[in-house]
């Protein structure tokens, strides 16, 4: 078995606050470091090759970003402050609670989420040196599980955003790669989503994965206007960004393993 010595899980944060102690082979950035004052804790993505002063609008991607210019490793993942990959059952009774979901109508929405309040539990929970290379020997990436949605990732969209957003992504890879026009709308007519632009590839897929994604991205910030972005819908590009993962993993078919999310719904910042 190979040993994926040089790993690193990036866990992204976007202003100062509690760090939780995780195993060594995670690293947390400041997304968006260019903007925040006052952070001297963990390092920013404001350093060498950057796009930090995007962050209002590329959200984690760029930090993201500032990982695939600035750091070179045989595994790279990517994940938040309070969301971490597990390769570990769920408590007995955390899967009793989840059936209080269906009446509450969640169980789509929370599917391959763990919501909890108990860091002191799920801290040791979250994904390991030692899973992690348990995994990698096995596949070539781990992904979220993906999201139930009520609806097809084109009505999602189309309720929560501007459906032009999709139509303009549609030019763009119809111009730039159409080989990648089939799992557009596979992934647009599916039901299930890649969520959180979260993911862990070895140094090969990510490079090539790190390419495509962000030439498709600054192309769709080229022909758009940002500044009719405004409040929550300001994140268009962290948006696009997650479609877009979904159609590079459709379209590559590599062997993935999906593995739940730890959510520390109640991780607050002091």
């Amino acid at each position: 078995m190979p040993e994926y010595s040089k790993s690193k899980i990036y866990i992204f944060h976007y202003k100062n606050g509690s760090i939780l102690k995780t195993d060594s082979i995670y690293q947390p950035i400041m997304a968006g470091n260019a903007l925040l004052s006052g952070n001297q804790t963990i390092p920013g993505d404001d350093t060498g090759e950057n796009i930090s002063e995007k962050n209002p609008f590329y959200s984690e991607l760029t930090g993201i970003y500032w990982v695939w210019k600035n750091t070179q490793q045989d595994v790279t993942g990517t994940c938040h402050y309070r969301r971490f990959f597990t390769a570990r059952p769920e408590p007995f009774r955390y899967k009793l609670k989840r059936l209080l979901y269906f009446p509450a109508g969640l169980y789509k929405k929370r599917h391959g989420l763990i919501y909890t309040e108990n860091t002191g539990l799920f801290a040791s929970r979250i994904l390991n040196q030692q899973e992690l290379n348990d995994l990698m020997d096995k596949y070539d990436a781990i992904l979220p599980q993906a999201r139930k949605l009520k609806y097809t990732v084109e009505t999602h969209y189309r309720r929560y955003h501007d459906i032009n957003d999709l139509n303009l992504l549609e030019t763009i890879l119809t111009e730039k790669y159409p080989e990648y026009l089939n799992a557009f709308h596979d992934v647009l007519q599916g039901k299930r989503l890649y969520a959180n632009n979260m993911f862990v590839l070895k140094d090969q897929h990510f490079q090539e994965f790190m390419s495509w994604w962000f030439d498709v991205l600054f192309e769709f910030e080229r022909r758009i206007d940002l500044d009719q972005y405004t409040d929550y819908q300001k994140r268009i590009l962290g948006f696009m960004a997650e479609r877009l993962l979904n159609i590079w993993f459709k379209k590559h078919q590599l062997n993935c393993i999906e593995l739940p999310v730890i959510y520390f719904k109640q991780f607050k910042f002091e």
